[in-house]
């Protein structure tokens, strides 16, 4: 192929001077730079071609303008990031938008561990213990009017100790005859069955479910045999060392309710007064 030596956009001769290829059509540098170069995003120049092009998302600079817009350090091979548009050295975008650190109000850099609580943060190292200083990182802890505790220190501190196991209650808990259990410790004497939360009772300043309260020392019904609880209001007939449910205190016979009427007996019976003429 033969090239011409002739701008493709002036038509200038080429012979003797500078020029550059572009889709093999040969561009005197004027030309080039008019219809190809970028313009600087900084000064808004050309941005010529014998000088370095640095470009970040479709936008260019020159080497010398790819600077920090704060502090106006180079940006040449320097980590940077941007914020609406506008780049910035790591330093100054953490400077202005990252978080500080609650306990030594410093920024705490992009990439660095930090600890979060309620809307603060904090670096890995900054957050303490309250009481004995050391760093609790990830583990667990205990937030005390506005300041934080490791479990052991918490524990030595503040923890009442359940009365059952002795060991120290850190969270929740039952408060049962002015001393205080874990939920988990405080269960029913006879199943084991959990009381936190449900009705239960006691005997001797010893804690029952109803259900075990109920088998181990509630009278039976005389007709259905299962325990009178007597708790919570439950309304039943005594006569003659017998008991019965309000329910289940019917005639014998014809199975009429007798609660608030006469009734006789025969043997282990009670009849209404009717039935009764004719036992």
């Amino acid at each position: 192929m033969v090239v011409s030596y002739e701008c493709k956009e002036c038509k200038e001769s080429l012979y003797g001077k500078k020029y550059i290829l572009q889709q093999e059509n040969p561009y005197c540098l004027t030309c080039y730079e008019k219809t190809f170069s970028n313009t600087c995003e900084a000064c808004q120049k050309c941005i010529s071609c014998t000088s370095k092009d640095l470009s970040y998302k479709d936008r260019h600079w020159h080497s010398d303008c790819f600077q920090c817009t704060q502090c106006t350090l180079s940006l040449v091979e320097r980590p940077f990031t941007t914020k609406d548009n506008v780049i910035m050295c790591v330093e100054c975008y953490s400077n202005q938008y990252s978080a500080k650190c609650f306990a030594c109000l410093k920024t705490i850099m992009p990439g660095t561990k930090k600890i979060e609580h309620k809307g603060n943060s904090w670096h890995e190292n900054c957050f303490t213990c309250q009481h004995c200083k050391q760093p609790m990182g990830t583990c667990s802890f205990v937030n005390k009017e506005d300041s934080n505790y490791c479990l052991p220190c918490y524990e030595n501190q503040f923890a009442l100790q359940c009365v059952h196991c002795k060991k120290p209650i850190t969270i929740g808990g039952v408060n049962y005859r002015d001393q205080p259990w874990h939920k988990e410790c405080f269960v029913c004497i006879s199943c084991k069955q959990q009381l936190s939360g449900q009705r239960f009772t006691s005997r001797d300043d010893i804690a029952y479910c109803l259900n075990c309260f109920c088998n181990l020392f509630a009278k039976k019904c005389a007709y259905c045999t299962s325990p009178i609880s007597g708790l919570g209001g439950t309304k039943y007939i005594l006569f003659e060392e017998r008991q019965w449910h309000n329910d289940c205190f019917n005639c014998k016979k014809c199975d009429v309710s007798l609660i608030g009427r006469g009734f006789l007996t025969s043997r282990d019976d009670v009849l209404c007064p009717d039935c009764g003429k004719d036992a």
